[in-house]
């Protein structure tokens, strides 16, 4: 069902692109005929990304610096993005999380989690839109959120709440600019680790119990999978879906919401966790 042509002469700006999901999708973005353009903090992965990109597809990769939890970087981002071409979808991916008991979370260490997550997301949105709404043109959102949204996730709460408020987000501009041809998506992933990810959320202590044992199918997610709903989303032939989120984790959130092992954590662990976080930084 994806021929080569299916997103020939979009292009499409990915938040978070460097690494993990977003290069994924950005890979095979590229292999269906997009041009593609990823932002992120680290400019030296972007580069290398980028690299590796052109190298693997032959498509067209430019890379932008961009902290997306400063809006007036983001405009600045977006104004740099649409100055060559126009941007035809965003992908909203750049987020951030870890595990922590809620009682033990500081005002900074829930504003790290809220700032990519929930405000660079609508930062990001904001700009995109302004930009196509202003010249006439249409455009596509797709944001990468979480089952959380559907099952709430005790020990993230503040990647639940961000989540959470980007599914408001899509469900009320899809209202809002339908009309001037801004179409907004999200699809929920259950587990498909990667290094960042399972460094975060799969610490030591938790590695005993695998996100497959929980699982109906058995398995985690592969890359390929997301990345081939997200390609869908984005392409015309998804034209007629606005505002909806797609499931997409092997029907693991019917039966868990991730995180119950947790609540069978002993102080003593809780603590050798928040321990390991600072040294980490």
């Amino acid at each position: 069902m994806f021929d080569k042509e299916m997103l020939r002469g979009k292009r499409v700006l990915i938040t978070g692109g460097g690494t993990g999901l977003g290069a994924a999708m950005g890979r095979r973005f590229l292999t269906l005929g997009a041009e593609l353009v990823i932002c992120g903090r680290r400019e030296e992965v972007l580069r290398e990304t980028a690299l590796q990109l052109v190298v693997e597809t032959g498509g067209k990769v430019s890379a932008l610096r961009c902290d997306v939890r400063d809006a007036g970087a983001v405009d600045a981002m977006m104004d740099r993005a649409f100055e060559n071409a126009p941007i035809d979808v965003l992908v909203n991916n750049a987020a951030a999380t870890f595990i922590a008991q809620t009682e033990h979370l500081s005002p900074r260490a829930a504003d790290a989690i809220l700032a990519p997550t929930l405000h660079g997301a609508l930062y990001c949105t904001i700009a995109a839109g302004r930009h196509w709404i202003e010249s006439g043109r249409k455009g596509v959102v797709l944001s990468i959120l979480s089952t959380s949204t559907i099952t709430g996730r005790a020990f993230t709460v503040p990647s639940a709440i961000a989540k959470s408020g980007v599914l408001a987000m899509t469900k009320s501009l899809a209202v809002e600019w339908g009309p001037k041809g801004v179409r907004l998506v999200a699809i929920a992933p259950g587990p498909f680790p990667t290094p960042g990810s399972s460094a975060k959320l799969r610490p030591e202590g938790r590695a005993a119990i695998l996100p497959e044992s929980l699982n109906p199918l058995g398995r985690v997610g592969q890359h390929e999978e997301l990345a081939d709903l997200a390609s869908f989303l984005i392409s015309d032939r998804a034209g007629y879906i606005n505002g909806e989120m797609v499931t997409i984790d092997g029907g693991a959130h019917l039966r868990t919401s991730g995180a119950e092992d947790l609540l069978a954590w002993t102080e003593a662990e809780w603590e050798s966790h928040r321990a390991d976080l600072k040294r980490r930084g």
